[in-house]
């Protein structure tokens, strides 16, 4: 069997609707791929007005911004925004890994 946890980050005291979380996540990942914010949430089965929303709700709960909007030329992941993705990354690898470790090592039956 195998675990996956959803890892949400928020600023303490904020509402859990604008957390970064996997949602965002992918949507930052898509960009960092293709370079744009449409090409990402279309690639996601998102309408971009929707994938700005996201976006524009989660920079302000943070207080930086994710990506830069270059107007036609596309979007681009600030260097903030890449550095908090990697640490989003590896702090739900951590997480997942420890509660798959935890799964591993149970003698619960299925």
């Amino acid at each position: 069997m195998k675990c996956f946890i959803r890892v949400r980050l928020l600023r303490s005291g904020d509402d859990q609707k604008t957390a970064f979380g996997p949602g965002p996540a992918r949507l930052l990942r898509g960009i960092e791929k293709t370079g744009s914010l449409n090409q990402s949430a279309k690639a996601m089965g998102m309408a971009y007005s929707k994938a700005w929303k996201v976006l524009g709700a989660v920079e302000s709960q943070l207080g930086f911004p994710l990506i830069e909007r270059k107007g036609p030329k596309g979007s681009s992941l600030t260097d903030r925004g890449r550095r908090f993705l990697a640490l989003y990354s590896e702090i739900e690898k951590a997480v997942n890994d420890a509660a798959q470790k935890v799964l591993d090592n149970t003698d619960f039956t299925f």
